[in-house]
């Protein structure tokens, strides 16, 4: 094997021991003949203590010098595993993400990545060194450190991977593989031994934490051979590809959730040609990431547009329409918090029909009220109070039948 690419993420490096285990891991591929990029992230929850650190100064820092802050701690991460790997005898040399030639947009906490200059990693790895690359970070072409956003480390790895042409990427995380829903949720989830990019693409956008969804996206793109595996335990993960063997015929592959989600409605827009592109353009020239779109008129000159918006994001979309109102010429704002979506997904469900139908009737039998509703080919979705995640996410794994015994199940 010639290139391989390994991602570890904040529990896979969250202490020395951890960190030492980590390059034990490098080291036995190393050994084997593969020549190793290695991606990390910040040590367990070092980054919720930045960003602690920096609110306790100001309600809303800037977002140029919370990059600055958060770039460092995958920083420390590099610099460890790399004393790691000397200790053991190997030769190694850490690199931040701009050292990496990492390019990205010129936008602050959410960069996506534009080019790799692979030349330095390349040099390195002909010398037989190990590259140590930190993940979820880059600079713009005027030399402005940026993130790519929480997650944002599996990004780096595989677009290294594509870059580099690697054999394989691998996200070491802590749970041992993708699951039919997160096991730590339902107890009876299933681990899938495959699953194709645009189902895992799905669940990802729709709150399956286990892959970032820009990695998914760069993976299926450049055709990058990706697998999930668990850093802790020693163990077959779960293959993402452009088909994914559909083990036992499921229709439905797999149920996600996102507690994060707000609901904000903009009543009394006027029906006119234009005014959906003027709200959604001045979110978007805010960096505000929309997801369902709701429009419901009530007479020919009036029209109120919900949307939902990550609770991260609520109190900065409040603030940009209220900036904006006249410009948007709305009468009033209203929202929700404490919302979650749950969603189903699989390949099979478009040559399905009714099951679509089938989830709305689950959820109204468990009595769970629906706000928004939003389908695609794969997935149907469901804005619900937050306090039925748990009972919706349950209920929708078992009628479509993806509970496993209970003596077959794996937790990660």
């Amino acid at each position: 094997m010639g290139i391989i690419v390994h991602k570890y993420g904040g529990t896979s490096v969250g202490s020395i021991e951890r960190i030492q285990c980590v390059a034990q891991r490098v080291a036995k591929a190393v050994d084997e003949g593969c020549q190793c990029v290695v991606v990390v992230s910040a040590m367990g929850k070092s980054t919720d203590v930045l960003v602690d650190m920096a609110k306790q100064i100001a309600p809303y820092p800037s977002e140029r010098e919370m990059d600055m802050l958060l770039a460092t701690g995958e920083q420390v991460s590099i610099a460890l595993l790399t004393m790691a790997f000397h200790q053991l005898g190997y030769d190694a040399v850490s690199l931040t993400g701009w050292q990496a030639g990492i390019l990205t947009q010129p936008v602050h906490g959410r960069a996506r990545i534009t080019g790799i200059d692979n030349e330095r990693i390349i040099s390195y790895l002909n010398e037989g060194k190990i590259v140590v690359v930190a993940g979820f970070q880059g600079m713009t072409e005027d030399g402005q450190i940026t993130t790519l956003g929480r997650g944002g480390s599996d990004t780096t790895a595989v677009a290294l991977a594509a870059s580099l042409k690697a054999d394989l990427c691998e996200i070491f995380t802590d749970v041992t593989g993708v699951y039919s829903a997160d096991p730590r949720v339902v107890s009876r989830a299933r681990k899938l031994s495959s699953i194709s990019y645009d189902e895992m693409l799905e669940l990802a956008n729709l709150g399956a934490g286990v892959l970032h969804p820009r990695a998914v996206e760069c993976a299926k793109k450049y055709g990058v051979r990706l697998t999930v595996r668990s850093s802790f335990v020693e163990e077959e993960g779960t293959r993402v590809e452009e088909v994914s063997s559909m083990e036992t015929g499921l229709v439905v592959r797999g149920v996600a959730h996102d507690e994060d989600v707000a609901r904000v409605t903009v009543i009394g827009m006027p029906s006119r040609v234009g005014s959906l592109s003027n709200l959604f353009m001045t979110l978007a020239e805010n960096n505000i990431n929309v997801d369902i779109i709701i429009q419901s008129s009530y007479d020919a000159e009036e029209t109120n547009i919900s949307f939902s918006v990550s609770t991260a994001d609520l109190n900065k979309t409040l603030r940009v329409l209220a900036a904006h109102q006249e410009k948007l010429n709305f009468q009033s704002i209203s929202h929700e918090a404490d919302l979650a979506k749950v969603s189903i997904v699989g390949a099979g469900m478009i040559s399905n029909p009714g099951i679509a139908a089938q989830m709305f009737k689950e959820l109204s039998d468990a009595d769970i009220p629906i706000r928004m509703v939003s389908t695609s080919e794969i997935k149907v979705s469901c804005v619900i109070p937050k306090e039925f995640t748990l009972l919706a996410v349950n209920t929708l794994h078992t009628a479509f039948k993806l509970d496993v015994e209970e003596e077959a199940v794996v937790h990660g």
